[in-house]
């Protein structure tokens, strides 16, 4: 059997380690992070979103990833958690599309990630206050990611037409609250790195 065609539509919000602006979005994956490895948490709200017949619109993500230098050369350890809403229907569908089985824009993760922690189910929480997106996940995932104002002090600080793999269009922004608690980890990133990128992912 083929694989299932599939899309993610809505918006990700990303918050680093690293000090400025992460490197591996600029460099396709090809210079290290500003502290020569990566621990990176990212929110998922998925507005429209299948996998074959299974509905995934509506539910939000947690996705916890260590990369231990260039992100081009793999080794990455991730660990998923899903919001205690989704079917279990759902819950395969996401793990075939986060684990790259599914093909299409998340296919690379079957080579780069060495390690999958597994997936968790959780309370997950994705909302916007004004420009600053809020993701909780109780006890785990307490983040608050503002955007860099742009110079015409209305808009933000966009990059656009990139070859980034997770979207050509990332907003450059800041990490007001980053705590992040689970996998034996336990991290603090306020004041670093962060992006606010629109989700647009499909397979195969």
């Amino acid at each position: 059997m083929g694989k299932k065609d599939w899309a993610l539509k809505g918006e990700l919000v990303l918050s680093c380690n690293c000090t400025v602006f992460c490197p591996c979005v600029l460099s396709l994956g090809n210079h290290p992070p500003t502290e020569g490895y990566c621990q990176t948490w990212a929110g998922f709200r998925i507005d429209q979103g299948h996998h074959g017949d299974t509905d995934l619109s509506g539910l939000n993500l947690g996705l916890v990833m260590e990369i231990p230098g260039y992100m081009s050369r793999g080794n990455w350890t991730a660990g998923l958690f899903l919001d205690e809403r989704a079917s279990i229907y759902a819950e395969k569908a996401i793990g075939k599309i986060f684990s790259g089985k599914a093909g299409g824009t998340t296919a690379l993760l079957s080579i780069l990630v060495g390690q999958f922690l597994g997936i968790q189910r959780a309370p997950v929480s994705y909302l916007t206050e004004g420009k600053t997106r809020i993701f909780q996940i109780p006890k785990i995932i307490d983040g608050a990611i503002t955007p860099i104002a742009g110079k015409d002090g209305g808009g933000d600080t966009v990059i656009t037409n990139s070859q980034y793999w997770i979207a050509p269009e990332i907003t450059v922004a800041r990490s007001e609250k980053s705590r992040m608690r689970a996998f034996g980890r336990n991290w603090n990133f306020a004041g670093r790195s962060a992006e606010i990128c629109p989700l647009d992912w499909r397979g195969p």
